[in-house]
């Protein structure tokens, strides 16, 4: 395109200069064709040449350097368990029992083998539901010392406190301090609240069976006070 526009620029300039007056032989054109050609190639070369330094230097990018290959992670052949539905939580017991004191029978009191006593807690039923008659208080660990689970007679109300007693007889087969657990439970045995107990010394002579605090029962049952004082 751009040898065209100089072969026109250049008849041009030929054109104009033979117009401009003379004679007939001086219309004449003298330009050897090769000589025109030879200009024509050359100015074209010029032109490419300046076209070219006009050119922004095009700079390449670097060549980049191929990051290392990671392998596949491997897949896992373990298998899992389908995932069950949530278990709901039993809801908690409105049942409890706290223990308030030692109404007979401090904790370590001296005996002697075989000797019958009767021991007395004060509870207080400071759950949310009221004691059904027919809960137990049964003994849980240590040495039962011939006490038997005691059976509520009647109701015991929410935040109302109660006596509780067991009649036993220190062992004759063993000395030192024994220990006697016992706790509430529904007439169905759930156990619930605190776990009640009684320590005694029990000495090396024996002696007739006598009762520390309160009178035993001829048939060793457990008794309890049947009074529940209700607490504000």
């Amino acid at each position: 395109m751009l040898r065209n526009k100089l072969m026109t620029i250049l008849i041009a300039g030929i054109l104009v200069l033979t117009a401009c007056g003379g004679s007939d032989a001086d219309l004449t054109p003298t330009v050897d064709p090769n000589a025109l050609s030879t200009q024509v190639v050359e100015t074209f070369s010029v032109g490419l040449t300046q076209t070219a330094a006009a050119q922004p230097t095009i700079q390449l990018f670097p060549t980049l350097t191929p990051s290392a290959t990671f392998a596949p992670f491997a897949t896992s052949a373990a298998t899992f368990p389908p995932i069950s539905q949530a278990t709901i939580a039993p809801t908690k017991s409105c049942y409890s029992m706290a223990f308030v004191s030692d109404v007979t029978i401090p904790d370590n009191t001296p005996m002697t083998p075989g000797q019958t006593f009767t021991k007395t807690w004060k509870v207080v039923n400071n759950g949310s539901c009221a004691w059904d008659a027919g809960f137990k208080f049964a003994f849980t660990g240590g040495d039962a010392m011939s006490g038997v689970t005691y059976t509520l007679p009647s109701a015991v109300a929410v935040n109302a406190t109660t006596d509780i007693s067991v009649a036993m007889t220190a062992p004759t087969t063993k000395t030192g301090a024994i220990r006697s657990n016992w706790r509430m439970s529904t007439a169905g045995g759930q156990f619930f609240g605190d776990e009640v107990y009684v320590v005694v010394t029990v000495g090396g002579t024996a002696a007739t069976a006598t009762a520390t605090t309160g009178a035993p029962t001829s048939t060793a049952t457990a008794t309890a006070t049947a009074t529940a004082t209700a607490t504000p």
